[in-house]
């Protein structure tokens, strides 16, 4: 007989469970997957407290104020300062003076109006959550069944399946339509046919390289290594034929040259790349000689002249083209051909 007393402690009671849970606590009662349904509104302070909505009611009403004194300010800005008076700002500097004060009135108003919407519609507007369930999306067995009952009634009534000609016709008159589409492209302009891909530099009487202001002759002795200089072809060249001729003439160490092939193009290290951007066509010019990048001033498109004209930032698509160049028998610097891809933006045609 053992001693223990009857006291609902026995080896299934809950204090034979190391966490005191019962079995009755340890059985899944409910779904826990149910939709758990909307929660509970719970009311902003300023839905059961009169008071607070006045209180925002002034907030609301003093941001609106302060966006209409900024418009008077905006106004009275534009007609009483001097456009060419200048004043210092601390942090900015010396600043004009109506460029400022019309910018910071101007972001006022719309802030003040922005910030006071804001305010408005999370203080007093309506906050009671409202739902639009979803009807299912897809249609019923019974309309998909008349759908197609219909389409096959259709399909009998045109008679296509038996009129063979009908159908054949009606599909080369729909293949062909999309021509009078395409046809009118053609009054866009002429077509370049090669004008993208050739420039002045293809002309043999053309290829003398002369500075871009004055046209005076170059030599290898006018460029030190470090320095630029803009160029164009000899003779009289028009500003189309420039946009796709110009080039920038620099002179790099031949042991800061990484290709063998872009040292070949050159003359004693003197390289001859397009001065027109691949990305949009602006015009180089911002040559860094300690690096050797050039930069395109429009969009920072980064060309390394030291890697044939490799692009290394922006978003110029393509590598700066480049120029093969040498000496002729009197010595100054000229072409040896054209540029071997077409200069400037990509195009469409270019296959």
């Amino acid at each position: 007989m053992s001693d223990e007393t009857n006291d609902g402690r026995g080896p299934h009671s809950d204090a034979a469970h190391p966490n005191g849970a019962s079995h009755e606590l340890a059985m899944p009662t409910a779904d826990p997957f149910a939709d758990p349904g909307l929660p509970h509104h719970v009311p902003r302070r300023t839905d059961v407290d009169e008071r607070a909505a006045k209180r925002a009611e002034r907030q609301v009403s003093a941001l609106f104020t302060l966006s209409t004194l900024c418009t008077i300010g905006f106004v009275v800005a534009y007609v009483s300062i001097d456009k060419d008076e200048i004043i210092r700002v601390q942090t900015l500097g010396r600043v004009n003076a109506l460029n400022f004060t019309l910018g910071l009135t101007l972001g006022g108003a719309l802030l003040f109006i922005g910030i006071g919407a804001i305010h408005w519609a999370r203080k007093l507007m309506n906050s009671e959550e409202i739902v639009d369930y979803r009807h299912p999306m897809k249609s019923s067995a019974q309309d998909t069944a008349d759908v197609l009952v219909m389409a096959k009634a259709g399909a009998a009534d045109s008679a296509l399946p038996r009129r063979k000609m009908i159908w054949m016709s009606l599909a080369g008159a729909m293949a062909a339509f999309p021509i009078t589409l395409l046809v009118p492209l053609r009054d866009l302009g002429p077509l370049p046919h090669r004008k993208l891909r050739e420039t002045l530099w293809k002309d043999p009487a053309r290829r003398e390289i002369v500075h871009a202001n004055g046209g005076a002759r170059l030599r290898p002795d006018d460029l030190q290594v470090g320095s630029q200089i803009s160029a164009r072809p000899t003779g009289n060249v028009s500003l189309d034929d420039l946009a796709k001729a110009a080039i920038l003439l620099v002179r790099l160490h031949p042991d800061e040259v990484q290709s063998k092939t872009q040292l070949d193009k050159g003359y004693q290290g003197i390289m001859a790349f397009s001065k027109i951007c691949s990305h949009a066509g602006c015009p180089l010019g911002l040559y860094e000689h300690t690096t050797h990048h050039m930069l395109c001033p429009c969009h920072q498109s980064t060309f390394d002249l030291s890697r044939g004209g490799k692009v290394i930032f922006g978003p110029a698509a393509r590598d700066l083209p480049q120029l093969a160049i040498t000496v002729n028998s009197e010595g100054y610097l000229v072409a040896r051909g054209d540029f071997d891809e077409p200069v400037g933006p990509s195009f469409w045609e270019r296959g």
